[in-house]
């Protein structure tokens, strides 16, 4: 019996073969048919697909899982574009991909990205307050073997996938941190992650963290940004320091309510096709200042360009990643899915910051100083602005 799967993926090849079909040059010839050499090698491509698949379940030494073969031939569709962004998820995958932005799921509470630089599987930043953070997992640490088993090879899913599992239970990370392997024994439990967090710092300044663009992030910086502004604050400080990025559209409200009208980002798909985030007139009247480091990537950097770029305020800190690539996510009725890499962003002033990240205008490697600059920062322009009037 042909499993559903299964003919699926052959009923969608039939139909590819078919329309091809008809809009191919075919001639027929007695009792021939003669096709032209692109469909030809269409049907020799798929052919050789399922051939070899009936070779694997009837030769090899193992029994196969039929689910697990079709699985593997999706995945390596996405394989072959050597993009760190792009891959086809299984059912469990996708759920755990759908949890990474909900704010809530099971797991150590560490963000996990690709390094642009060595290509290594690296730990973006723990998130506060998790085991992992407890279990004393930094940003930079880069991922070796989990549970023993080395991870070269493995996508930042697979890996993420290895991590995670049922409360309670215990999971050996080991990362390499100064050119040592150290090894750290996390037990699972629930993360419900808090995006943002604000404060008053002295001279009356907000001070205001995002750790991560998810579904409430929005919801929670408008409510941190109002009791702010009700203190009285006199500037604001965003911290976007090892914050690995997450929801486009969450980074747009967002980035709407802080610098009146402009761009706040485009995108250029495949076809040069481009689309404009705008934003309105409101903007906070307040000066600015945004926190950025190495680990500050995506969706941090999009805010942080449109607020620079808009003349809205400053950067301080170190080079942000440099991801300015975006994925789209779709998910199928059986509970699999894909998320694939659509198009390039750029920042308001045209500026294209794949693998090349974002210098901030004040320069700071200290992070133990980074804020105090921004302080600084705020304080003399506030003088300046009084001269002014």
């Amino acid at each position: 019996m042909i499993s559903k799967k299964r003919a699926l993926i052959y009923s969608i090849i039939l139909v590819i073969v078919t329309i091809i079909c008809t809009s191919m040059f075919q001639i027929t010839l007695g009792n021939k048919v003669i096709i032209s050499k692109n469909l030809y090698e269409l049907y020799s491509k798929y052919d050789k697909l399922l051939g070899l698949e009936n070779v694997i379940e009837s030769e090899y030494y193992q029994k196969v899982s039929e689910e697990d073969l079709i699985d593997g031939a999706l995945k390596g569709l996405f394989e072959g574009l050597n993009d760190p962004y792009s891959q086809y998820y299984t059912s469990d995958e996708f759920q755990t991909l759908k949890e990474q932005t909900s704010g809530s799921f099971v797991g150590i509470g560490v963000y996990i990205g690709v390094n642009s630089e060595n290509d290594k599987i690296t730990i973006i930043s723990p998130i506060e307050g998790s085991p992992a953070q407890k279990s004393g997992i930094k940003s930079g640490d880069v991922v070796v073997k989990v549970n023993g088993k080395s991870i070269e090879s493995k996508t930042v899913d697979e890996v993420i996938k290895q991590i995670k599992g049922k409360e309670n239970t215990t999971v050996n990370l080991t990362v390499e941190r100064d050119g040592k392997e150290i090894d750290f024994d996390i037990t699972r439990k629930t993360i419900v992650t808090k995006s943002v967090s604000s404060e008053v710092k002295e001279d009356n300044i907000g001070y205001l963290r995002i750790t991560s663009f998810d579904e409430n992030t929005y919801k929670e910086f408008k409510e941190n940004l109002s009791n702010l502004k009700e203190k009285g604050i006199k500037g604001l400080v965003i911290d976007l320091r090892d914050n690995p990025g997450g929801l486009l559209d969450v980074c747009v409200d967002i980035a709407d309510d802080l610098i009146g009208e402009g761009t706040i980002v485009y995108t250029k798909d495949n076809k040069g096709e481009t689309q404009y985030y705008k934003s309105d007139k409101n903007k906070v009247d307040l000066p600015i200042v945004v926190l950025i480091n190495e680990n500050s990537a995506s969706a941090s950097e999009i805010l942080t360009a449109a607020i620079v770029d808009n003349k809205a305020g400053i950067a301080v800190g170190t080079t942000s990643y440099g991801k300015g690539l975006v994925q789209s996510v779709r998910e199928f009725n059986d509970g699999t899915g894909y998320k694939l890499t659509t198009a390039q962003y750029y920042t308001p002033n045209g500026d294209y910051i794949n693998k090349q990240g974002i210098k901030p205008d004040i320069v700071e490697k200290d992070k133990e100083k980074q804020l105090d600059r921004a302080i600084e920062y705020i304080k003399t322009n506030k003088l300046i602005l009084h001269i002014l009037l």
